[in-house]
């Protein structure tokens, strides 16, 4: 798509209005439990509704938000508006992923823990996806962040896991209630592959944590996975992000018996 904004003052901007004038979506994408496909939790994903770029994806501003120092603004608005609407579906976990950069930041936890208490909403109930990047850029702060958070109720999440050079140093090291297996293992499916996969899974396993595969699109990369062992399951198959309107109907379709978490057309497809 190339640079959308040239000129940084004028993202830097545009960004400042966005956070603070309703510019920014969050859509959802549900992960449903592998054994008998009721949803357990919903990914927060936003998107920047731009008045001339049209609905934008993370990956083409997160990198620049950080950059100028507005990801912690900006995580923040995420964090609290995914609290708030997760307050109506009191039976599913969301998850909020998290910049190395703010979740770094000195008061990160302590925003974390302002957010939950202001919005009314279970701290149980609330999981942040880390990836490896941020226990690489600074363990001990991690660590020591990933504990406190932990205390509170909050559920920690490695995210994209075997897609780094430490993976299994870093559930030696630091304690989390759940690993995301990258999408990138469902592809190509070799015997290297599979092995791989039963692999991660299996120690994900023994390590008492919850194992969710993500990038989902197939019947068949769904049966596989649950002969595998994995606990949750993510992807297009079920369901692309959607807004927040959207889960409610499938929740209410799902409880009445009259349907079940459906596939939509996102126009954001190739990176929710």
């Amino acid at each position: 798509m190339g640079d959308l904004w040239p000129n940084q003052s004028v993202f830097e901007e545009e960004l400042r209005l966005a956070i603070d004038g309703g510019g920014l979506v969050v859509h959802y994408q549900p992960i449903l439990a592998s054994d008998d496909g009721r949803p357990v939790s919903v990914e927060a994903l936003v998107r920047w509704q731009h008045a001339t770029h049209g609905l934008i994806a993370p990956g083409q501003f997160i990198g620049r938000a950080e950059e100028c120092g507005l990801i912690i603004a900006f995580g923040e608005w995420v964090l609290r508006r995914a609290c708030i609407d997760a307050r109506r579906w009191p039976n599913l976990r969301i998850a909020v992923n998290v910049s190395p950069m703010q979740f770094l930041h000195e008061g990160f936890v302590a925003s974390v823990a302002r957010i939950v208490r202001e919005t009314g909403f279970e701290p149980e109930r609330l999981e942040l996806e880390l990836t490896e990047g941020i226990l690489i850029a600074d363990a001990k702060r991690a660590q020591e962040a990933i504990t406190t958070l932990r205390a509170l109720g909050i559920r920690m999440a490695l995210d994209d896991f075997g897609t780094g050079y430490s993976s299994l140093s870093y559930l030696h090291r630091f304690v989390f209630d759940k690993i995301k297996i990258d999408r990138s293992f469902l592809e190509p499916n070799t015997q290297e592959g599979a092995t791989i996969l039963r692999a991660m899974i299996g120690l994900g396993r023994a390590l008492g944590m919850t194992v969710t595969a993500e990038g989902i699109e197939s019947a068949e990369q769904q049966r596989f996975l649950q002969a595998l062992g994995a606990h949750e399951l993510q992807g297009f198959l079920f369901s692309p992000a959607v807004p927040a309107a959207d889960i409610d109907v499938m929740i209410t379709q799902a409880a009445s018996g009259r349907g079940s978490w459906r596939r939509k057309q996102d126009p954001l497809h190739s990176v929710a």
